[in-house]
């Protein structure tokens, strides 16, 4: 099972892909410019994410269940091979109506449902947890953003406001890691 996905796989990531919106998409994602964006980003996006899918098909076992903190459209490949290969319970959390709604509806014919919730809100323990880019999100925490990539000017930056994105974030951290089952994985950015 290394190597490549599945072509039953494959071709259910290009069939999600296709019927995502992507004019809602572009509105949620950017401020302006997502049509263009997302016919730029389309194709590397789904690349990059079966890319990750078979690095961590590789760590998972059968029949877990996985937490996903923040999931969107980079993370579809991940789910489905999960799902679809590994046979996994995922459950992806999405703070945006907009985006869970057009996901979901993307994902009527595989066995992924999102959340529009906190991933707080989540129950039982699970073996994997999949909390990439939600900790530094510039959206959310522009502060542990702007600091988390090395682009915190000192002149401008607001220490009072970086302490309190800070305590937000750990909120997150101590309340999905006492999910994790140990043994588990986390798999995040940095």
């Amino acid at each position: 099972m290394t190597g490549s996905l599945r072509q039953e796989t494959r071709h259910a990531i290009a069939q999600v892909y296709g019927r995502l919106d992507y004019r809602v998409l572009g509105r949620v994602y950017c401020y302006e410019g997502g049509d263009e964006f997302w016919r730029a980003k389309r194709r590397p996006c789904q690349r990059l994410g079966s890319l990750v899918a078979v690095a961590l098909r590789a760590r998972l076992a059968r029949g877990g269940r996985s937490l996903y903190v923040g999931a969107g459209v980079a993370e579809l490949p991940v789910l489905l091979v999960e799902a679809l290969e590994l046979q996994r319970m995922v459950e992806p959390y999405n703070l945006r109506k907009s985006e869970v709604a057009v996901l979901n509806r993307a994902c009527r014919s595989v066995p992924v449902r999102f959340r529009e919730h906190d991933a707080m809100a989540a129950r039982g323990r699970f073996d994997h947890l999949w909390i990439v880019s939600v900790l530094n999100d510039p959206e959310r925490f522009p502060h542990v953003s702007l600091l988390s990539y090395g682009r915190a000017d000192p002149v401008t930056f607001d220490p009072r406001r970086f302490e309190k994105e800070r305590r937000k974030v750990r909120i997150i951290v101590d309340c999905s890691m006492p999910k994790l089952a140990r043994p588990g994985l986390v798999t995040t950015s940095t």
